[in-house]
């Protein structure tokens, strides 16, 4: 359960995010997972890739994303496969660690084209999704993304690039205007954590905070990995304002929130769906009380098949869903009814009518536009009330 300038995508590279931390390089990882049911008589099976970081801080956020792809895929081949020109396809799922970290990513990556896989559902990170999309584009092979929501991934301009949630242009202007004209913050604060998303989120908040008549007082920033950040809130609580905005992940924010706190600072602490996840709350404990937050699309609860793709995943995996697992499995989905569509896995033949898609997931209506973002995605605000997230306010998203 996130998410840049350019030089655009030489930034990204180096920064992380959208969800996103970045972790230093270490020996690579693999984890491949296959599906367990085995092809019937007369199928064929075909391998679907995944990556995410499924080590380091972002795992919870990683295996979450896996376990959505994962369980689309059981339930299709539980059924014998899907019906593609007559013939019963199977599909295999090959699922990769990239740590959170872009090198890692372009090692993975490439990897998933030497198998010859038929399409990618991730990465998780827009630090780790924008670097990747360029070998995938270079492959002809379809990428969709359940979690990148940071604006450069499809500024790239690449076809096979797509994503099933709302970007951070959408969000950040959501969160902007939410800030002024909900909570009345007239002098605003910002950090961010330096990675594509972190970053790219905090510069979409800035902007529209500031079109609705903010002034931003202190921009200071961080890195992904610090988690003592009494200097910089020191620093801000001179400047006395009357909101702190946090563009990153949950790892972080939530020391940040209990260390405001110890500080005194009265100003109400702000963040993306980074910080929306149930581990803040675990994290941050009472000190969690009083954040908001934003999260592309409905809430779990509200999303059309969100009830009952609840009970089937925690049924299955024994766990709540963390964030993103419906976006997972919608992106799942919607890639193997493409193929469907086309009546073939080839990536060429299936990607046009990826393009041109309209598919009714448990997340919403999923179609595209030219860029490869979904249409018409939502933004919900949240605000921890309780020791829960409670929803204050659903807005359709504008695109982007």
């Amino acid at each position: 359960m996130t998410i840049a300038r350019y030089s655009l995508i030489a930034a990204a590279i180096l920064a992380l995010g959208a969800c996103g931390k970045q972790e230093p390089p270490k020996e690579m990882a693999s984890q491949a997972a296959t599906v367990t049911a085995p092809p019937v008589a007369g199928s064929d099976t075909v391998k679907i890739a995944h990556s995410a970081p499924l080590t380091g801080n972002n795992a919870h956020f990683g295996k979450d994303n896996e376990n959505g792809t994962r369980m689309a895929i059981d339930e299709i081949n539980a059924e014998g496969g899907a019906d593609i020109a007559g013939k019963k396809v199977k599909f295999e799922l090959v699922s990769e660690d990239d740590q959170a970290d872009p090198k890692t990513a372009t090692t993975v990556a490439q990897r998933f084209v030497d198998m010859k896989v038929v399409g990618i559902i991730g990465h998780m990170n827009s630090g780790t999704t924008i670097p990747a999309s360029k070998i995938y584009a270079d492959a002809g092979i379809p990428q969709i993304s359940p979690s990148a929501t940071a604006v450069a991934y499809t500024a790239q301009g690449f076809k096979s690039a797509f994503r099933v949630m709302s970007n951070d242009a959408q969000q950040g202007k959501v969160l902007g205007d939410f800030a002024v004209k909900k909570l009345a913050a007239k002098k605003i604060a910002i950090i961010d954590d330096r990675t594509a998303y972190g970053q790219g989120l905090a510069d979409e908040f800035e902007k529209a905070a500031k079109a609705a008549g903010a002034e931003v007082v202190k921009r200071e920033f961080t890195t992904n990995q610090e988690t003592d950040f009494n200097a910089i809130l020191t620093s801000i609580k001179g400047a006395k304002p009357d909101l702190v905005f946090y563009g990153g992940m949950d790892a972080q924010a939530a020391p940040l929130k209990k260390q405001a706190k110890k500080l005194g600072i009265a100003a109400k602490i702000m963040g993306g769906d980074g910080t929306q996840t149930p581990e803040f709350i675990k994290l941050a404990g009472a000190d969690s009380e009083g954040m908001v937050s934003s999260s592309p699309g409905q809430s779990k609860e509200s999303m059309p098949g969100g009830t009952e793709f609840l009970t089937k995943f925690k049924a299955k995996f024994g766990v709540d869903v963390n964030l993103y697992a419906p976006y997972n499995y919608d992106a799942t989905k919607v890639m193997i009814e493409a193929m469907k569509k086309a009546g073939s896995v080839d990536p060429a033949k299936y990607l046009p009518e990826l393009q041109k898609i309209e598919y009714k997931g448990v997340t919403g209506t999923i179609s595209f536009d030219e860029k490869g973002d979904i249409k018409n995605g939502p933004i919900t605000v949240y605000q921890v009330k309780g020791g829960k997230w409670e929803v204050i306010e659903v807005v359709a998203g504008e695109a982007k």
